[in-house]
């Protein structure tokens, strides 16, 4: 498994969603003002996360993305599947002797990892944000004309 910034993107989003799920739908635009990442790049992560159904989308005025089920039923390992692309490696064939020799802690080592990542929930992360003190803004009512 490959950890990537686009990874690490994915989850501080999803914590971001996790920690304002009770305000409702929570825009791109805003995850992307908070967590310093462009809007092109959410987009991207949110179309992979919406595919595996990590989150739920709604359009229009006060729109946004949702979690697709509770918190605690969503590991780091599930996000980092759904936009790293990643599947659990085989040993490859016809690898040299050299390879060989270490390959097995490389597997040892990313199954540990792996096994580390499934145990870790959305919630538990939303749990030690709250711990820290990371205070939730109340959402402004959507400006809906007169």
């Amino acid at each position: 498994m490959r950890l990537t910034t686009k990874g690490r993107f994915a989850v501080n989003a999803m914590i971001d969603i996790a920690l304002r799920e009770e305000l409702g739908p929570v825009s791109l635009n805003d995850i992307g003002l908070r967590q310093q990442v462009s809007l092109s790049s959410l987009e991207q992560l949110f179309s992979k996360l919406r595919l595996r159904e990590l989150v739920t989308s709604t359009r229009g005025p006060g729109g946004g993305y949702a979690l697709g089920r509770r918190s605690d039923g969503i590991t780091v390992a599930d996000i980092v599947y759904a936009v790293e692309d990643a599947t659990p490696k085989s040993k490859q064939p016809g690898a040299t002797p050299a390879q060989d020799m270490t390959q097995d802690l490389w597997d040892a080592m990313n199954e540990k990892m792996i096994n580390f990542m499934q145990s870790v929930t959305l919630e538990r992360l939303v749990l030690n944000q709250l711990a820290r003190g990371v205070r939730i803004e109340k959402k402004p009512p959507p400006n809906r004309g007169v």
